[in-house]
């Protein structure tokens, strides 16, 4: 299959895709290497990482750059594109997600620097209390390895079922299932749409709000984000490994860990379904 340029793809494809340029943009007769240095392209989820990037646009665009924001609706294409060269940087995934796709799909991204944490959260239209779950329940979580591990270590700690040790478990790790549930995996996009059609939803934060579900409101159960083990689960800035001591990247990190940044996520999102980590 010929390769097409990966943007080229998105544009054309089911994907709704909105480039945003910010700042004065440059004609190309003066792109050079200096103005293409002053260019950053960042690839997102809408909610909440594209919201949270604007809030650092005026910092970057005061030192000179122009930000093109990238909107992707899935989990695969934007590490594909930031492989690729196509994105200089992209915001959207936990570490535990970054370093998965890596050792499964042969990327050479890294961890630029953790922004936030959203706890995950398990939904439904059926249950009011978890403890209610009736025998034979049917729950929907991720079919991604790094999110589904994460959807069922949130399960066991809800006291619904118990899995073997371990990082990347899956449903077939399952040592104890008192209520005999069953597990359906779905691409993560897909959860907030079926929580009609079974018991519970185990769904990621940026899915969540973007269909108005805050864990806070809405939830029956709520991960512990102040354990250890969910700091693998910070959303992170990543890049192509070999671009992190880059310029553009240095003031990409900072202008998204400043104190303005920090204020608005502590101030849009007073609920706790997004926390700063920085």
């Amino acid at each position: 299959m010929k390769r097409k340029s990966i943007l080229s793809i998105l544009l054309t494809g089911a994907l709704a895709i909105s480039l945003v340029g910010c700042g004065g943009s440059k004609s190309n007769e003066d792109t050079g290497s200096a103005a293409e240095d002053k260019t950053i392209t960042i690839g997102v989820s809408p909610v909440p990482h594209k919201e949270i990037v604007e809030q650092a646009v005026p910092e970057l665009e005061a030192k000179g750059y122009t930000v093109k924001i990238v909107e992707f609706a899935d989990y695969v294409i934007p590490n594909t594109a930031l492989e690729e060269g196509e994105l200089d940087a992209n915001y959207f995934q936990t570490i535990a997600y970054l370093e998965e796709s890596n050792e499964g799909k042969g990327l050479h991204l890294i961890n630029a620097k953790a922004i936030h944490l959203e706890p995950l959260a398990v939904y439904s239209s059926k249950v009011k209390d978890i403890k209610d779950l009736a025998d034979g329940a049917t729950i929907a979580v991720s079919n991604d390895p790094s999110n589904e591990a994460r959807a069922l270590r949130v399960l066991e700690s809800a006291g619904i079922i118990k899995i073997k040790d371990g990082e990347l478990v899956t449903p077939n790790d399952i040592t104890d299932n008192p209520k005999n549930i069953k597990i359906e995996e779905l691409e993560a996009a897909q959860l907030p749409r079926v929580l009609d059609e079974v018991d519970l939803a185990v769904i990621p934060g940026n899915y969540a709000l973007e269909a108005g579900l805050k864990p806070s409101e809405n939830a029956v159960y709520i991960e512990d984000a102040k354990t250890e083990a969910s700091k693998k689960y910070q959303n992170v800035i990543a890049v192509k490994e070999g671009n992190e001591d880059s310029q553009k990247i240095k003031d990409l990190t900072e202008a998204l860990t400043s104190e303005t940044v920090r204020k608005y996520i502590e101030e849009k999102y007073s609920d706790g379904s997004v926390v700063p980590t920085f």
